[in-house]
Parts: C-alpha cells; structure tokens; sequence
C-alpha cells in the first residue's frame, strides 16, 4: 500500500460545484453530520453530561471571578501553567445570564468544537479535494466517546481550544504556501484570473498574523499543541521562507508575542519558568517502568485517546486501533513524501475554490502525520502513560487534527485500487488491498460508532448523580451552612455549583488540610465559628467522620440525603 497508492488529482473524482450552485448531495450529508455532531454535544450539555469534577469547577470559579472583575488570572489556580482562556471566554456568558452554571461553562467550548469541525472540513478539502472524503472525516469527528466529548467539552483547561487552533494553524499554512508570492494558483489558471492574495494583500498579511498569534497564544494555553505548530511551521518555513524575511516574518513575531503575552509576561514578573511545572505535571518527578509505559502509550492511549473504547476502559477487541495505528502513520508519512519528491506542475491539479498545489498538499500531510508522530512519542516516554494511562490518555487528544492525514491513503486505495506497476498486474493483489481498505475504513467507522452509542448510554446516571449534588447545595442552602469542609474532588465543585455561597477548604481522608487550589477559600473556613463537612456516602472520608461520631457521640449531627452525608457541629 505504501508505494502503490495511486495518486488521483484532486477534484477528478468529485465534481467541483459553480460559484452560487446549490449543494449537491455530499453537501446536504455534510451539513447533516455537521449538525448531528453538535446537536449531540448539545444533548449531552442539557443533560449535565459529561460529569463535571472539581477541575472544571475551578475553571468556572476563574470565569466568575472574572465577570465580576475581582480578578483575572494568568494560569489555572493552583499551578502554574495552563491558561485560563476557557474562563475568559465564559466570564462573558455568565455576565450575560446573572452568574454561574455548568451550561454556561460549557458553551465556549461547545462553539469550539463546532468551529473544529467546520475547519478540519476544510483542511480536508484543501488537501484532497474529495468532498465524499471530506464527509468522512466529518461524520467520524461527528462521533463521541467518553473521552473524546470530556476532552471537547470539559472546560478543564485547554482541550476544547487546541483542536481547533490546531487544524487552523495547519489550514493557514496551507493557504498562505498555496498563495506564496511568485506561483500561480488556481484561479490565476483561468483566463484573467487572479489569485485572493493577489487581489487583496492585506488578507495575506492578515493570515500571517493570524498564524502568529494563534501559536503565541496556545503557547500559553496548553503546549500538547506545540507538535502542530512546529510542523506547520515547517511547511511554512519550506514554502514560504523568503517572506519569512521580510513584513510577513515581522508581523508573525509580534502577533505570536501578543498571543503568549500572559505567559511571558507572567515569567518576567515572576521569574518562573512555566516549562518546569508542564515536565512535572507529565510525570517527570514520578516514576514508570518502560513496559506500562509503552503498554499505556502504544497500547491503551490511541483507542482512548481517539475515541475507540468504551467509558473508561478499552476490552480486549477495541485495541485492535493500537495496531492500526503505527501502520497508518508509516503509509501515511511515506505515501505523503513520495508525493512531495515527485516533480509537478507549478499549478494545483485540479482547477476549484479547494485546489491546492500538490506539492503543499503532500507537505502538509506529512507535518499532520509527523505532528501526530511527535505526540504519541512525547506522551508514551512519559511516566503519565504509565501511571495513570485511562485519565492521561486525554494527552492524546491533538491527534484528531491528523486524521485526514492518515485515512487519505486508504480512502484513495478503498476507492481506486493500487497503481498496476507496484504489484505487476492489476487484479487480485489491488482487489485485496481494496478490500482491506474497504473494511478499516468500515472498523474504524464502526468502532467509534459503538464507542458513542457506549458513552450515551451513562447519560442518565451522569444525570441522576448531578441531581443529587443539585439536591445537596439545596440541602446546605436550607441548613444555613456557609463554610465547609470536604475533599478535593467535592469542595471546588460545590462552591461553584453555589456561586461561593457555600465556601469549602479541602481535607484529605484522615481529616487534614488537603491540596487548596484556591487558598482564599481555606482562610474564610479556618475563620469560620463552625464549619461543617461534606463527605460522599460510602467514601473514606465519610467513614472516618463516622467513626468520630462513634468515638464522641453528639458531638456532630448527621444529615443524610441520597448519595451525601453532612456532618454539622455542635
């Protein structure tokens, strides 16, 4: 398959509709997926799913602060690295509705996606040109499993946004080596033609500051993206290097400079460096022995990572993506760099709003396909893939952005065979590989499928349990109680679910100060007359409280309600 992928021009299969023409039937399929897709993410948000956690409630508390102007943070509390964009964007929306909630939260991040989706559409156009191709990669990034819609839809910092720079960046780059001063484009083909850049050269300019900022900014949001903006980097710098020079290079600099702006000035005031926290989060301090690693990067992290397995566990036949995987990197990477090595026209192949050069087509899907290369290595020599590979696998979350990248060789082999010259004859062997092709396409498609269907399933218990905590702040609003004290996986969530009416200082399981991401919340409890403590029903924290009651009785009343138990002190 690597050497006999037969290289189609782009647009040859798919016929390229007229400016102001009506959308054919891969358009009307395309928008439906587009819609599917959002309208489920929009499901699972009314009905409080994904879970939410303490992590994504500190988000919330950041946004909150915000739209109250009672302060603006740099990085998520209590570390110091991952910006805190995503409570930027929901400050507004909280403004807009009279204060916090979990939909409010999410809503950025739900226009994330969207906006993930409408542009990984279009960088698969402007690499392939086949739009029945391009509806595949929409109905599979329409799919959700458990981690996929977490990592999309949880505000805890920086997911939701790195897929979406990610796949823009890459489509700037496409564009700005397509337009490069001194080739000719496609409508630069057609008699009295003229190239967009051409016809407005501040758009140019625009998109180099665009490109500029946006690697700035995630620079400071999250660096997991930091693989994608070096590769697309790359093809720029290949494609594009003699503006690199000149005002493009200069407006690039200042606008990445303005993106990471909080980070670097943040380090300045500080004199901390922000990459010593990320080598620490990774695992860095800890230790794994090389086979978890490799069992949790190779192994477990591609089918959780990219949306093959069930809610928090892979069984034994969703792996099979673990094998699936190097195979498609290899063919792509070689497939892509064969096409960049073979010489052609100075032209796209195929005239139409999505005709790129195929030479930029090829080097794009090569950095896609290196990028996602670079992740999966970063994140499987890290003592994360080893220690915790079901949470951590959520590290894996960029290599969405290659998956056009990766499918292109097989979608052209499922679709046209191979090239009669890699196996001498043209029947049985291309036949086979077609249908090769055919099924993992087909298992791919299936898999995330049951994966989905899988994750929808949880919906209601994830909606019974957010009642139950609803039911909870309730509870404590009824009792009075303003000041608590509980674990880390309740307290942050419950002062936002609260909007800070109910403020809570973190305790571990044997009743001491725990890990308080917040510290001005454990100075308002430690300076309360009386706090109370909130532990899960059956949890360690609640057994240790009961045998407090048990060693001194009436000292505490117990307040029981389904799935909590609140300690109140006489």
């Amino acid at each position: 398959m690597t050497v006999g992928v037969r290289e189609q021009p782009r647009g040859a299969d798919s016929p390229r509709p007229r400016p102001g023409a009506r959308p054919g039937l891969v358009g009307w399929l395309t928008g439906l997926a587009v819609l599917a897709g959002v309208g489920y993410r929009l499901w699972l948000l009314l009905h409080a799913a994904p879970p939410t956690n303490s992590d994504e409630a500190t988000m919330g508390l950041a946004a909150l602060h915000i739209a109250r102007g009672e302060g603006f943070p740099v990085w998520f509390y209590g570390q110091q690295y991952m910006g805190t964009l995503e409570a930027y964007l929901a400050a507004p929306v909280f403004a807009l509705a009279g204060g916090p909630s979990l939909l409010g939260l999410r809503l950025p991040t739900l226009a994330l996606y969207a906006l993930f989706l409408l542009l990984a559409w279009r960088l698969t156009l402007r690499l392939t040109g086949d739009r029945w191709f391009g509806l595949l990669m929409v109905t599979l990034l329409a799919l959700g499993s458990d981690r996929i819609v977490k990592n999309q839809l949880i505000a805890g910092g920086g997911y939701a946004e790195m897929n979406a720079a990610g796949a823009a960046l890459a489509l700037l780059a496409v564009d700005l080596a397509t337009g490069r001063p001194g080739r000719r484009s496609a409508d630069a083909e057609r008699p009295g033609g003229r190239t967009a850049d051409t016809a407005r050269p501040g758009r140019r300019l625009a998109r180099w500051g665009a490109w500029g900022f946006l690697a700035g900014l995630m620079l400071w949001v999250d660096p997991l993206v930091l693989p994608y903006v070096a590769a697309t980097g790359a093809v720029l710098v290949v494609f594009c290097r003699r503006e690199l020079w000149g005002a493009a290079g200069a407006l690039l600099g200042a606008a990445a400079v303005l993106g990471a702006a909080p980070l670097l000035l943040h380090s300045l005031l500080t004199g901390r460096n922000p990459l010593h926290a990320v080598l620490a989060a990774s695992g860095a301090n800890a230790s794994a022995g090389w086979p978890d690693r490799l069992h949790g990067g190779l192994v477990l992290g591609p089918g959780l990572g990219m949306g093959f397995c069930a809610p928090g566990q892979c069984a034994t036949w969703q792996l099979w993506w673990a094998l699936a995987l190097p195979l498609l990197l290899a063919i792509g990477a070689a497939t892509a760099w064969r096409a960049l090595r073979i010489p052609g026209p100075a032209g796209p192949a195929a005239v139409g709003p999505d005709a790129v050069s195929p030479r930029v087509a090829a080097a794009a899907r090569l950095a896609l396909v290196l990028a996602a290369v670079a992740t999966l290595g970063a994140y499987t020599v890290s003592s994360s893939a080893g220690l915790t590979p079901v949470e951590s696998s959520r590290y894996l979350s960029c290599l969405l952005i290659s998956l056009p990248a990766l499918l292109w060789p097989v979608w052209t082999v499922a679709r046209h065979g191979l090239r009669p010259s890699a196996l001498g004859r043209r029947g049985v062997g291309s036949t086979l590989a077609r249908s090769v092709a055919v099924v993992l396409l087909a298992a791919t498609l299936g898999t995330a499928a049951h994966a989905t269907w899988r994750a929808a399933e949880t919906v209601p218990a994830t909606q019974a349990a957010e009642a139950r905590h609803t039911e909870l702040v309730g509870t404590l609003r009824q009792l009075g109680v303003r000041h608590v004290r509980a674990g880390y996986w309740t307290c942050n969530r419950l002062t936002f679910a609260s909007a800070e009416q109910v403020v809570c200082a973190v305790v571990d399981d044997t009743l001491r100060p725990g890990f308080d991401r917040y510290p001005a919340y454990r100075r308002e409890v430690d300076s309360a007359a009386a706090p109370a403590w909130v532990a899960p029903a059956g949890s360690p924290l609640a057994e240790v409280l009961d045998e407090r009651q048990r060693v001194a009785p009436g000292s505490l009343d117990l307040v029981t309600i389904e799935g909590w138990r609140i300690y109140l002190p006489r």
